[in-house]
């Protein structure tokens, strides 16, 4: 009677490879301050932040100026003066008064002398302004929904002693840019491993999620194609980085990275049969202080993929 050795099968054995480097990939970006989307399901993790909006207690109000009465109305100085805002988000500026006493507290926006509230009540049709009182604090916070680059300005919180007293605020929407680097051609060897770095600035947040299109297609991280790695990593400069492993003439095309808060980045890639024109990516320009992760990612991915192909 013949023995019959144990063999696992290779849907099973392509399960364990598979699930085997995708810890290993998460190991070795676990500290790097990265995240990292492969062909498992397609989604990474990142902490999301919104530092616009007011958080936590206040801190105590400092005593009156020396020219103000005691029981006067007077404006608390440490409030940041100095705002900056995401296009498209709410935009929180704030002011707080000590002693208002009967006065009333009104915000005007300086480009046009426009009143836009006055107590609660909002005195434009503009629909996006509104005024958030806190009485614990005496705090009146002017809340512009959606905020838009016209909106850049000073805006004056203002109490209704005679004469007027006035705070000033001054408000700066930014428009984050994606840059793809390298562009807008770059030309890799056919067999290479296509290296594109996507980066986004002047945002006060990072995005949501970046997806990557060649020509107007989703890049699918779990096609037949295989081979394809992307990491994004998140902070003040959010940097995304495509890989395409064994390139062929079929990856040529346009290629285009578009995050959720910013204009797309498009770049032009050739995968030349032999070539070698100037323009030729050497495959480590641009790369951050993540390179050993990324270059460690993309041998795993080189080993997975021929382990694979093997079974």
């Amino acid at each position: 009677m013949m023995a019959v050795k144990n063999k696992t099968t290779p849907a099973r054995g392509n399960r364990r490879v598979k699930t085997s480097v995708v810890f290993i990939l998460m190991l070795l970006c676990r500290n790097s301050g990265s995240t990292y989307v492969g062909a498992e399901n397609g989604q990474g993790t990142g902490a999301m932040y919104n530092s616009l909006e007011p958080v936590g207690s206040p801190s105590p109000l400092p005593p009156p100026p020396s020219s103000v009465g005691r029981d006067e109305p007077y404006f608390d100085t440490t409030v940041p003066g100095n705002v900056t805002a995401l296009i498209g988000k709410s935009a929180y500026l704030n002011c707080r008064v000590r002693n208002l006493g009967n006065k009333t507290v009104s915000w005007i926006r300086h480009r046009d002398i426009h009143i836009l509230t006055v107590g609660g009540y909002t005195y434009t049709s503009d629909q996006r302004f509104q005024t958030n009182h806190h009485p614990d604090d005496n705090e009146w916070t002017l809340q512009i929904k959606w905020a838009q680059k016209r909106d850049d300005g000073i805006y004056e919180c203002q109490i209704s002693t005679q004469p007027v007293r006035s705070y000033f605020v001054n408000l700066s929407i930014v428009v984050p840019t994606a840059t793809i680097l390298g562009g807008p051609d770059l030309h890799v060897d056919r067999g290479s491993t296509i290296n594109l770095t996507c980066t986004i600035k002047d945002s006060t947040e990072p995005p949501a999620y970046i997806f990557w299109y060649h020509h107007e297609d989703v890049i699918n991280y779990d096609s037949s194609r295989g081979g394809v790695t992307v990491i994004t990593e998140k902070g003040e400069v959010t940097t995304s980085y495509l890989l395409i492993q064994d390139a062929v003439a079929s990856d040529s095309g346009r290629y285009s990275c578009r995050p959720s808060n910013a204009e797309g980045a498009v770049v032009k890639v050739h995968v030349l049969n032999g070539e070698f024109p100037a323009a030729m990516q050497t495959g480590s320009a641009g790369l951050s202080n993540s390179f050993v992760c990324v270059m460690l990612i993309v041998l795993l991915s080189v080993l997975y993929w021929h382990l694979l192909t093997g079974m």
